[in-house]
């Protein structure tokens, strides 16, 4: 059974052990530390949502949702939500994205959210895949990745 929670600090390991199990699988580009995801997911500033799936006390899937602010790396208008989707290799096709995204969806129209963005890597057929089920259509030219938006 998985179970869907928010995120807190003792899940820093195993958030950072799902990107890298995503990075040995080669759908990312660089491995990341235990005070990187402290810093991007679990610092609350502009962040709506944060959310992990859980599997026998393991955590096998994250997902982000945070509002845009200036000059924020990704070039996303502010005010927009910026979410990211992270699912461990062993766990995909399972349901677990789409589970993560309804929570998503629910705390972006709680906080007012009128458009999201997904910055997916162009070389992710799974990302890409996803996000186009879950709504998101391609809206502008990225570097080496194919920014998406889903219009709430």
């Amino acid at each position: 059974m998985i179970e869907f929670r928010p995120a807190d600090p003792s899940d820093a390991e195993g958030m950072a052990e799902v990107q890298n199990a995503i990075y040995r699988a080669g759908l990312r580009s660089k491995p990341v530390d235990v005070a990187l995801i402290r810093e991007r997911y679990l610092a609350v500033e502009h962040t709506v949502a944060c959310t992990v799936a859980e599997q026998d006390g393991r955590v096998v899937g994250f997902q982000s949702l945070k509002r845009a602010w200036p000059d924020n790396p990704y070039n996303v208008p502010v005010g927009w939500g910026i979410i990211g989707t992270h699912i461990h290799p062993d766990a995909g096709r399972s349901g677990i994205g789409r589970r993560l995204f309804a929570i998503s969806l629910s705390a972006a129209r709680a906080a007012g959210l009128r458009h999201i963005d997904a910055a997916i890597g162009a070389n992710s057929a799974p990302a890409l895949a996803y996000y186009s089920a879950m709504g998101f259509i391609p809206y502008r030219e990225g570097d080496g990745v194919i920014p998406h938006r889903f219009d709430l």
